[in-house]
């Protein structure tokens, strides 16, 4: 199992003292201990999913030409090549709603056991790593998940066209649609009320980052008994774990892939990001426990190709960055 080699939560260092510390979390190889195993276990049999799960989203081609077909050429033919093309993208897309509500299920159940109890966080990611590990893995997905979706348009567009669809036939009791019979409509998978609730999900820019965070700030308002403050501190003792495992080339030395690297990197932004939706101040004010400016730092001595989609995630997707109590030099920093 991976070690942590110091404390860092609670001890007397700023975002401005020197790296007094060593840590090394195994990302890699930490497997569960004894009292990890239940809730690790479960996680996993929702973790299995989410590299197939990227990979259909990553590929997704849309069916943008078929449906311009069936509008400018609204006959039975176009209109039935649209449909054929549509329903199966539908069921990636319902696919893909259902992860989601599988995380919503599962993140609570990791957060109450790195959060609660007299451990302080750094006690918990020593102690638990298996957990920390999961938890990092669901962070990546959520950043690359959000990201494949930012910049796929035909999601919405055949998921618009699809229930239009739906709309007409509904309207017309002899829809021709129905009546072929190269379409089984009693075979459709998403119901009106289902469809509502994916139109909700796919409206936003980060659907998935939505439903993390909300997962997150649900966990901290039903465990009353836990104070925010052991959710927050969480979140900004591992942001600051990944940042000094980053500076470190000692540490760097002892990932045994090369991708471990890049790992680390979007858990940390992950991380930021979350810590700024759960929190009532956000990431970016003065008092804030989170050194989003080493961060934003270390990213910039990145390579672009590895930096660039973090660095907008934080530009973009935060929820704090633009108010008023977010310091010049952080908006500054963040400035494209």
């Amino acid at each position: 199992m991976g070690k942590l080699l110091s404390l860092l939560a609670r001890d007397e260092s700023t975002c401005c003292s020197p790296q007094k510390y060593d840590v090394f979390l195994d990302f890699e190889n930490a497997q569960p201990t004894d009292s990890e195993r239940e809730t690790f276990e479960e996680v996993q049999r929702v973790l299995k999913n989410s590299e197939s799960i990227l990979d259909e989203i990553q590929c997704y081609k849309g069916a943008g030409r078929e449906i311009r077909e069936a509008i400018a050429n609204p006959t039975d033919d176009y209109q039935t090549k649209a449909w054929t093309a549509v329903l199966p993208l539908v069921s990636k897309l319902k696919r893909f709603y259902e992860f989601s509500l599988e995380l919503e299920a599962v993140v609570p159940k990791i957060l109450y056991q790195l959060c609660s109890g007299p451990m302080a966080p750094t006690q918990h990611l020593e102690t638990q790593q298996a957990l920390v590990k999961q938890f990092a893995e669901i962070l990546e997905f959520v950043l690359k998940f959000d990201e494949h979706k930012m910049k796929t348009p035909a999601i919405q567009n055949d998921f618009s066209y699809y229930r239009r669809t739906l709309t007409r036939e509904r309207m017309s009791s002899l829809s021709s649609l129905a009546s072929n019979e190269s379409i089984d409509v009693d075979e459709r998978e998403v119901s009106n009320e289902l469809a509502n609730h994916m139109s909700l999900f796919y409206a936003h820019a980060t659907p998935m980052l939505r439903t993390l965070s909300e997962a997150t700030t649900k966990f901290v308002t039903q465990n009353s008994d836990i104070p925010i403050e052991n959710t927050t501190e969480t979140l900004s003792t591992m942001a600051k774990v990944c940042l000094r495992m980053l500076e470190s080339p000692n540490i760097i030395s002892q990932f045994q892939r090369e991708e471990t690297q890049l790992f680390v990197l979007r858990v940390m932004v992950g991380l930021v990001i979350l810590y700024d939706h759960v929190h009532p101040n956000g990431a970016f004010v003065k008092a804030a426990n989170v050194d989003v400016k080493g961060c934003v730092r270390y990213l910039k001595d990145q390579p672009a190709a590895r930096s660039e989609g973090l660095l907008n995630a934080l530009r973009y997707t935060t929820k704090h960055l633009n108010e008023e109590g977010t310091p010049k030099n952080i908006k500054n920093l963040l400035a494209v």
